[in-house]
């Protein structure tokens, strides 16, 4: 009998799940493809249709989550009413809610990531492209209600900022505040920095200098931690005095 659709994605999902809570009791070695079939209830060979190597599994995990993710911000009522900052902020707190409930196995997959920094900074990131896209929707709302001023760089901008929502993540997973305050603190900061660098047109400037740069910039203080909140309250103090 021929596998529906829907019998597909269900398969899918359910695949990752039992990969999601093999791995976390078990890690990443400790757990075969068999296993992982076994327990889900389907056949030995059936897992490989979906997913022909463990590691497919750690990035179709994140495409899924982040998927899951956008589904349930577009979901979030009277976002026309939402400034550029919280509309951003919003998408950063739907991806970290979506992922909290693996948090442990997000941290093990994170670690198999950074064994290839390649994937880090390239196009290769799963659910980069999505991320993207939602966030050049969000900057093109911004530049016609006349929120920034108008920015020739928001195709790679966006692509920046689907590289920050790895780096938050990154600083989420060593985050041991209470409630992870210093992750919604950094994330606040970080994102007011940046509208009002679009507010008064720096980012065209900024960029012109080179994304790689700044996006490697970027990973290294979301990866080391230290000093990042008090750099960016010094960052937002002096474009505020700026504007003033």
């Amino acid at each position: 009998m021929r596998t529906t659709k829907a019998q597909q994605a269900s398969n899918h999902r359910l695949l990752l799940k039992t990969a999601v809570d093999l791995m976390t009791q078990h890690g990443f070695e400790g757990v075969t493809m068999k296993q992982i079939a076994r327990a889900a209830g389907v056949g030995d060979a059936t897992i490989y249709k979906y997913f022909p190597t463990k590691e497919s599994l750690l990035t179709a995990y994140f495409e899924q989550a982040i998927t899951d993710a956008l589904v349930q911000m577009r979901k979030t009522p009277d976002q026309a009413a939402f400034t550029l900052q919280e509309r951003m902020q919003l998408l950063v707190d739907s991806v970290l809610e979506t992922l909290l409930a693996d948090r442990e196995f997000v941290a093990l997959s994170r670690g198999m990531v950074e064994r290839a920094p390649l994937l880090l900074l390239g196009e290769q990131l799963p659910g980069k492209a999505a991320l993207k896209e939602a966030f050049l929707q969000i900057l093109d709302a911004a530049e016609a209600s006349g929120e920034i001023v108008p920015c020739g760089f928001k195709p790679s901008l966006a692509g920046l900022l689907a590289d920050y929502v790895y780096a938050v993540i990154a600083y989420w997973l060593r985050d041991t505040s209470e409630q992870f305050a210093n992750t919604t603190q950094m994330v606040d900061l970080s994102l007011g920095v940046l509208v009002l660098a679009l507010r008064s047109g720096l980012v065209d400037k900024l960029l012109e200098l080179g994304g790689f740069m700044l996006r490697s910039q970027m990973v290294r203080l979301m990866h080391d931690g230290g000093g990042l909140l008090d750099v960016l309250k010094t960052v937002r103090s002096g474009l505020n005095g700026a504007r003033s």
